[in-house]
Order: C-alpha cells, then structure tokens, then sequence
C-alpha cells in the first residue's frame, strides 16, 4: 500500500513500533501538552542554542506544509523558546506539529489552538535571538537520530521516527498487524481466552 506520513495516525506509535522494528524510539520523556494530540508528518530538524530561539524561527520559515519540527534544545527545561503566537505561525503554513526536547510556554494556549506539541516540560522564561544555531542537521534526541525528512509520528504511547524510503512498507506492516489484531478482539468477544488465541494454552502452567 501507498501512503503518506499522515496515515500513520491510523495505527498509531505501538503498532507502528512492533510492526516495523527499525524504527526509532525517542527515548527521553516528551509528553504531549493536551490530552488527544498526535502528530505525523516529515521533521525539519533544528538545533537551538538554550536560551535562545531564534533558530527556532528560522526553521519555521523553511518548515512547509506536513512538515514537523524536530529541535534539540539540548535537553533544558530552564526556558520556553515556543509559545502561542509561534504555535499559530506554524499552524497558519501547515505545519504539523512540533517536537522538543526541551519546554514550551503558553501550555493551555497552544492546547486550545489543537496545534500538537510534545515537549520534555513547560517554562514561561522567555528567550533571546541571537543564535542562528543549526536548521537541517541531523540530530540524536533520546538515544534517536533524526534527519531532515525522516518521518515523525508521535501521541500518547511515544515518538517515533523512521526513515522516509521505509514509509510504505512500514504503512503495509502496520495494516497487516491492525488485520490481526483485529481478528484477535473478534476471536475474544466470541468468548475466547488469550492463551487458546495465541497458543499458549497447550501444557497449561501449573
């Protein structure tokens, strides 16, 4: 099957995650800002110097629609580079959402706009623009290297990253697992137990 970026939302990280086994896992703890976001879509990294965001403005003007930004803010939490007039800007070009590694401000703003962040916390210190750090180089971010054009798909469960030529047999993969399981829940509404489903009841401990 063909596809893009966007119809990884379907199956979501887990599937994902056990269907297609080279994709990387962000190890570090990015929660979503609201309840319910999820984002996909091809990263546009950036490195931004902490205390700093004005690379982080520079990347949203090269970012398009569909485009994710991915920014290594070096793991602080000690200030919030994003906010909601940043987050509107975004969603204005198409963007998809944004991933960091470091803190956003203007939380309950940028939830109310639907605008999908994942962040490693929230801090209303506000940032100079000074540093034009780096836009396009690869990062490592939780033990993951991100490039320019990987593809993101991050909620609940986790973020994800894969590399773009892997998209549609990853997409192929996860619709074949999404079939299966849903032959499993079918087989367990009938009245079957886990372990006769997955042949486990043979020899049954004792």
């Amino acid at each position: 099957m063909s596809g893009g970026p966007a119809d990884l939302l379907t199956y979501g990280t887990a599937t994902l995650g056990e269907a297609w086994p080279q994709a990387r896992v962000i190890d570090a703890p990015l929660c979503p800002l609201a309840p319910g976001m999820a984002l996909a879509g091809r990263a546009v990294t950036v490195r931004c110097k902490p205390g700093d965001n004005l690379a982080l403005h520079l990347a949203m003007a090269q970012a398009g629609a569909g485009d994710v930004l991915v920014v290594d803010y070096g793991g602080s939490c000690g200030s919030g580079p994003f906010g909601e007039i940043m987050a509107l800007a975004c969603q204005l070009r198409g963007i998809a959402g944004l991933v960091t590694d470091g803190a956003v401000r203007d939380s309950a703003q940028i939830a109310a706009l639907g605008f999908p962040v994942f962040a490693r916390g929230v801090n209303i210190r506000g940032t100079v623009k000074q540093d034009r750090g780096e836009v396009g180089v690869p990062l490592e971010i939780g033990g993951a290297i991100v490039r320019t054009g990987d593809v993101v798909l991050a909620d609940a469960d986790a973020v994800v990253v894969l590399a773009a030529d892997d998209l549609t047999a990853a997409l192929a993969a996860c619709d074949l697992r999404a079939r299966r399981e849903a032959v499993m829940m079918d087989r367990l509404r009938a009245g079957e137990t886990t372990l006769q489903i997955l042949g486990l009841d043979r020899g049954e401990a004792r």
